[in-house]
Formats: structure tokens, sequence, C-alpha cells
């Protein structure tokens, strides 16, 4: 069974275990083939090219070593000819439709992704520079925001003092969120969700206390949990995630900024004067903004260097350290000294001492309780 969607993110919503996904994206990222391989996909066509060449983008390696098909450059009618739902085949590149020829795509193979991917890297300096640029021109169009904080809304959630937790669902959150468990339960930090990492959150059985973002990847009952709703808006006014929360009937706050909305979270926090934020799924590196796949992504740069020494990335702090004793060792090793220690008060004399006047005092305690009732 097919599903169809020009956008990943909103197709994984609805794909199940062995389905085929039909999919519309250039340069495929690493967040979105994770997303694919969780779903458990069987195949992946994509009427673009999964990899430009562009920049050396993750997310094809890691289709190809799920064992999942890959299927790139398929007829670009497959949009018209294909329903979501539609039961197809793939064979050798060619996608039936029942019986029929629906479109052809070039198979991908490792051979070919490590080739398109060591041309991309030959071209990666251009990428360099065109960040440069994006970045000289975020600086001018939001100098205000950045130095001053001018255009950050006001809000009901007091952060003044406490600990931030932003939580982005990208980059390994679920292993990082298990992690910081114990961080959480002790310091009790504010919850801050960017889109769908408020579903994160609520997976992981916690309710975030902030929720940031277009909201094109959050689902109603993440929005409808209590949360303070924050919609990021473009410099010029227009929210497209204000219809859908109005449509819902809750309220919410309008954030105009140029950038992403893990960067207007993380100002948003060191504005209402956070003590310590703490990072979880976001990009956070040269080639994690190229995956991204957006020139904003050269506000996340600017924004760590505003935010400064409060900012503390989580991410791989799961691989950075793991527990050598494993749960069942431990179950072992106390059933072990249980074990023990019956076997030495049941045969040693001391022992047997020790359990006549255990059983004596529990006969004593037996006594006064059925004097209470008699």
């Amino acid at each position: 069974m097919a599903r169809i969607d020009r956008r990943t993110k909103r197709l994984t919503k609805r794909l199940r275990p062995g389905e085929i996904a039909i999919i519309d994206h250039v340069d495929v990222d690493r967040v979105s083939a994770e997303a694919l391989v969780a779903c458990g996909a069987s195949v992946v066509v994509n009427v673009a090219s999964s990899i430009s060449g562009r920049y050396p983008n993750l997310g094809p390696q890691i289709l190809l070593a799920a064992g999942i098909t890959l299927v790139d450059n398929a007829t670009a009618d497959l949009f018209d000819r294909v329903r979501d739902g539609d039961v197809v085949r793939v064979h050798d590149g060619a996608i039936y439709l029942e019986d029929e020829l629906a479109g052809k795509g070039e198979p991908a193979t490792a051979e070919s992704v490590n080739a398109a991917m060591t041309e991309a890297r030959a071209g990666l300096s251009i990428q360099i520079e065109d960040f440069a640029m994006n970045t000289m021109e975020y600086i001018r169009r939001e100098r205000d925001l950045l130095i001053d904080g001018v255009g950050v809304p006001d809000i009901r959630t007091d952060m003044d003092g406490r600990h931030v937790l932003v939580v982005v669902r990208g980059y390994h959150y679920k292993e990082d969120i298990a992690v910081l468990r114990p961080y959480i339960r002790e310091y009790r930090p504010i919850l801050i969700a960017v889109d769908g990492g408020a579903d994160a959150l609520i997976e992981a059985g916690y309710l975030p206390d902030l929720i940031v973002g277009d909201f094109d990847s959050v689902s109603e009952r993440a929005l409808s949990c209590g949360a303070e709703l924050v919609v990021h808006a473009y410099r010029d006014g227009r929210a497209p995630g204000l219809e859908r929360v109005q449509q819902l009937g809750l309220p919410a706050v309008v954030f105009p900024a140029t950038g992403t909305s893990e960067d207007i979270a993380m100002l948003l926090a060191d504005e209402k004067g956070a003590s310590l934020i703490v990072a979880v799924g976001t990009h956070g590196t040269l080639v994690e903004f190229l995956d991204k796949g957006r020139s904003g992504m050269a506000s996340t740069f600017l924004t760590r260097l505003r935010v400064g020494g409060k900012l503390v990335e989580a991410k791989g702090v799961s691989r950075l350290y793991r527990s050598r004793i494993s749960i069942g060792s431990l179950l072992l090793l106390v059933a072990t000294a249980v074990v023990t220690m019956s076997v030495v008060l049941w045969f040693s004399p001391m022992g047997k001492v020790w359990l006549n006047g255990l059983r004596d005092a529990w006969n004593g305690f037996v006594f006064w309780l059925v004097g209470l009732f008699s």
C-alpha cells in the first residue's frame, strides 16, 4: 500500500510498517530519514533527487543502512496517478499500479549514494559561503532582536531565574530525554517544546509549559494540553499556524521573527530571564545547519552567540555514557544476597538465635494486636 505526500514529516504521521512512501523531497535529511525508518517503510520512492549535490546530506545512507529500498528521481506525475492508499508494487525502479506501469525511477545503491556524497563534499565550500552571506543578512534584519530583545512578546509563563528545557524533535531526542529524567525530576525546569517536540514530551510522560512554532507538525492533542502557545510568524506579520490555533479555540501569542522556531524559543527563554537553557534535539553543527535545508539556519548560529553561556547542549548525552550494569544484573545480585543471608541465618547458631528472637517478637506483636479487640 502506498502513502503519498509532498511533505515527508506529514506523511510519516500516517505511514505504517511495510507500506511504500512516495515523497517529493530534495536532499533527504537525517531527521526525515530516521522518521521513515521508525515508521517501518519498506520502500521510499522520491520524485526529487535524494542527493542533489548541494551538500553531503545524510538521509539516503540512513535509509539504505536500514534495508529500505530507495528509488530516486521517479516520474513526477506519480502524484497525479497514485492516490493515498492505492496498492502499488515496486520492482527494479519501476512503480506499478496494479498491473499498469505508473512511473519509473533510479534504484539507489550504496555505491551510487557514496559516489553522490563524494561529489557533494566537493561543493561544500560554496554552501559555506552562502551560509556566511545568509548570516550577514540575518544580522542586518534582526539586529534589534538579537542585541536588545526588541520584539519579544509578553507571555504568562514565568521563567525568571528558572532552568528551561527546550525540546526539538531532532537528532537523538528520545534517548537524551530519557537520560535527562533525573535532571527534570530534581530541577523541575520550564519545558518549552518546539512544534513536534510537544508530542515528544507527551510521549515521554511530560506536559510542556510552552509550545513555540508554526504548528505544522504538532498534534491537536499536544496543542490542547494546556500549554501556553507562541505562534512563530513571518516578519510581515503572516502567521500560518495562527489559523489552526484559532480553529481549536485556543489563545496564542504571536512572535514575528526571521529564522527558525527553535531559535525564537531560545531567545524567548533568554529574554525572560532563564538562568540556564538546556537544548534537546536542536541543530548545533554546520552539517546539521545545512541538513536542515533552510537558509534561515544562519539564525541558529547567531542565536547561540546571543544566548552565550546559558546554553547547555544535551545532544549526545545518551551516547556519552551508558551504565555497564544492566537492571537484570542488579536484580540477580539482590536475589543472590537474599538467598545467601537466608542460608546463613538458617544454618548458623547465631542465625538460629536471631530467628528465635524474631519469632518471639512477632508472637508478642500478634498477642498485643489480638488483645486490642478482645
